[in-house]
């Protein structure tokens, strides 16, 4: 019922949780929130939001696609920053990532992220 979806070409868990979960009777796909983390140097990169969401972005394609789906498949993202005034920066370089029918999505600031990062992003893909 429950497939982890675990690749390198995305960091590796840093904590006590997988990269994504497949629920393959529901169609779901649950991956878990990605900072700016290169999977080649396992370092945080990136010194605005902007970059560190390309890096995130980056980071969750890979997972989506060692779960057999791509962007187009996602439907609900959650996005972390650390500074509500990043908004706009981190919109940017998000919407590249979605055609015309991007997924529903809730943003919030949040005091502090792992590693210092600017930016999370969770995301929830159908199959």
């Amino acid at each position: 019922m429950k497939e982890i979806i675990a690749t390198i070409k995305a960091p590796q868990a840093i904590g006590p949780y997988s990269q994504g979960i497949k629920i393959k009777c529901s169609n779901l796909i649950f991956c878990s929130g990605q900072v700016a983390i290169d999977p080649a140097t396992k370092q945080l990169v990136g010194q605005t939001a902007a970059e560190q969401c390309r890096q995130v972005m980056h980071n969750l394609g890979e997972i989506l696609k060692a779960a057999g789906v791509g962007f187009n498949s996602v439907v609900k993202t959650t996005v972390y920053l650390s500074d509500l005034s990043d908004f706009a920066e981190v919109n940017e370089v998000y919407a590249t990532f979605f055609d015309k029918r991007p997924p529903a999505r809730a943003t919030i600031q949040v005091s502090k992220l792992p590693l210092d990062a600017k930016v999370e992003i969770d995301a929830i893909a159908a199959l």
